[in-house]
């Protein structure tokens, strides 16, 4: 997330929030849990429920186990019924960040070209 750490997310969780758009709690409390964790799967990443339970934990200001069961259901449920509604997958490898670099071109007077690193960048787990 940004310079405020949230209970319960840690540096992997909170890559792929900021992939989402989620850099801040105010965005976490916007959307909610549940279409959170939702916009993480549908960028191509793997969360379990665990992160769903971290991210209604940090909402909560408690621990992720702390989160009541019955609550626990209701966001269980909500996500399901989210996740039926997905198109089917494509057999496509996870998403991960992708940065471009510039490159020098000596032998053209026109605009310097661009190149997709295939390694990705930032804080992995």
């Amino acid at each position: 997330m940004s310079t405020v750490k949230l209970r319960n997310i840690g540096p992997k969780s909170a890559a792929w929030l900021r992939q989402v758009g989620l850099r801040s709690r105010e965005d976490l409390e916007a959307v909610g849990a549940v279409d959170a964790f939702m916009r993480v799967k549908r960028a191509g990443f793997k969360p379990s429920l665990n992160l769903l339970y971290a991210l209604e934990g940090a909402l909560l200001d408690c621990h992720w186990q702390e989160v009541p069961e019955a609550r626990r259901s209701e966001l269980v449920q909500a996500a399901e019924a989210a996740i039926a509604l997905l198109p089917p997958p494509r057999n496509r490898p996870a998403a991960s960040p992708v940065t471009t670099t510039q490159v020098a071109d000596n032998h053209m007077d026109s605009a310097p070209a661009f190149e997709l690193l295939d390694e990705p960048v930032g804080d992995a787990d």
